[in-house]
């Protein structure tokens, strides 16, 4: 209760303030609950998740374009809206616990359920609008950030926890929801919430916990007036194309210690369902030919080398198995379709790919599907002709492989390859 009077008590000093200048007739407040259930992504995952019951509550302060100010990129978007948000999920509801089962191997049961634990999450949240009238708004929000997490895996108290392995998760939320303006600053809310925390393989275990629920809240949007008046002409777009080399640092922990640690490891060994696990280096290069035909829009087809420094590390754990028939190599190729969304020098970046080599063992063969992932949020810096910084997650149907920071230079192939920023 405390939480929510703060909030109320900041979106009325807010209130307050915006009748004083220009700018803070830009800037609202949102405070939201979502009662939602954890999700069981597969078969393994049920078999151990038991109770699912949730509640987020959460407060954003945003910050709204204005048809007034000109943006052609804003006006692409139809105004769309920025906010610094923070949730707090209340998850001790949320338990897991292997029951006796062969499947577990060497793993033993134990006598109390494991808890998830609450996780408070900072974020940044694109909102795009879908409709707006004088009564009502429709639109759908993107949601980037980082988590900290109260109780995690360990073998004291959260030995079946298979959802959060460390304290320091990386954040992905996506929504839609619709507004009713019950004033002229003041509207409901109502829609659809999903949100999912990982560490992105940078430790173990790594299964990530997802949502996914109703959302209910309050908003202070003293701007919505505004955004209803009628924009000026947008300025013409000439589409391009242009390339691109990016490099990547990475790092990752191995899925297959933490199945040898947790399924094969005798019960008296000092590593038996062990919590610590070695961080391993990867590294990537990637070059691609893109189209941008929008401001808001580019796309194109990209090749990648991979190069994973725990290739020698999988070849001794597959020996320990028996398997002698398989290649390891550290080099990894593939060829990837690509798509890049951007918002003034922020952008977000997402590849497809499919590989052309990969020898990485057992598990790559079994787990690993043929292609890849990537996503990624990046950063356009002023003054060096275009050069962006970002962090991307490679994964294999949503599993995470690595986390890597990326550079990314671009290559001019037309004049004018790099659009104004306004």
């Amino acid at each position: 209760m405390k939480h929510w009077l703060t909030v109320l008590l900041l979106s009325l000093c807010l209130h307050t303030l915006a009748a004083e200048g220009d700018s803070l007739r830009r800037t609202g407040v949102a405070v939201t609950v979502s009662p939602s259930r954890q999700i069981a992504m597969d078969q393994y995952e049920r078999m151990w998740l038991h109770k699912k019951n949730m509640t987020t509550i959460g407060a954003e302060i945003c910050h709204t374009m204005l048809p007034q100010d000109g943006d052609d990129q804003a006006a692409d978007y139809g105004f769309p809206t920025l906010a610094l948000g923070a949730e707090l999920s209340l998850n001790n509801g949320v338990t897991m616990r292997k029951y006796d089962d062969p499947a577990w191997g060497k793993a033993q049961m134990v006598d109390y359920d494991s808890h998830l634990g609450d996780i408070l999450t900072l974020y940044l949240s694109f909102n795009r609008p879908l409709l707006r009238t004088p009564r009502w708004e429709i639109d759908y929000h993107l949601k980037t950030g980082v988590g900290y997490g109260a109780h995690i895996y360990n073998r004291h108290d959260g030995i079946d926890n298979e959802l959060i392995g460390s304290r320091f998760t990386i954040f992905f939320g996506a929504g839609m929801r619709a507004t009713y303006r019950v004033s002229r600053d003041w509207g409901l809310t109502a829609g659809l919430e999903y949100g999912h925390h990982s560490n992105g393989a940078l430790d173990r275990p790594n299964k990530g916990e997802n949502h996914f629920g109703p959302a209910f809240g309050l908003r202070y949007m003293p701007y919505y007036e505004a955004t209803l008046q009628k924009e000026r002409p947008r300025a013409g777009f000439k589409p391009f194309w242009y390339g691109e080399v990016a490099a990547g640092i990475g790092a990752k922990s191995l899925l297959e210690e933490w199945q040898l640690t947790q399924f094969e490891t005798d019960p008296d060994a000092p590593d038996y369902r062990t919590h610590h696990f070695r961080i391993y280096a990867a590294l990537s290069l990637q070059a691609s030919f893109m189209y941008r035909y929008a401001r808001r829009w580019a796309s194109g087809l990209g090749a990648d080398v991979f190069y994973g420094s725990y290739s020698n590390r999988v070849a001794e754990l597959d020996h320990q198995h028996g398997i002698d028939n398989m290649k390891h190599s550290p080099w990894s190729v593939g060829l990837a379709a690509r798509h890049e969304v951007f918002y003034h020098r922020l952008s977000l970046a997402m590849a497809l790919g499919v590989y052309l080599y990969r020898e990485m063992g057992r598990s790559a063969k079994e787990i690993e599907k043929p292609y890849y992932e990537r996503i990624g949020l990046h950063y356009t810096l002023p003054r060096t002709g275009g050069i962006k910084v970002g962090a991307n997650v490679k994964a294999h149907l949503t599993k995470a492989d690595f986390t890597e920071l990326v550079v990314t230079v671009p290559i001019s192939i037309q004049r004018k390859t790099t659009p104004r920023h306004n």
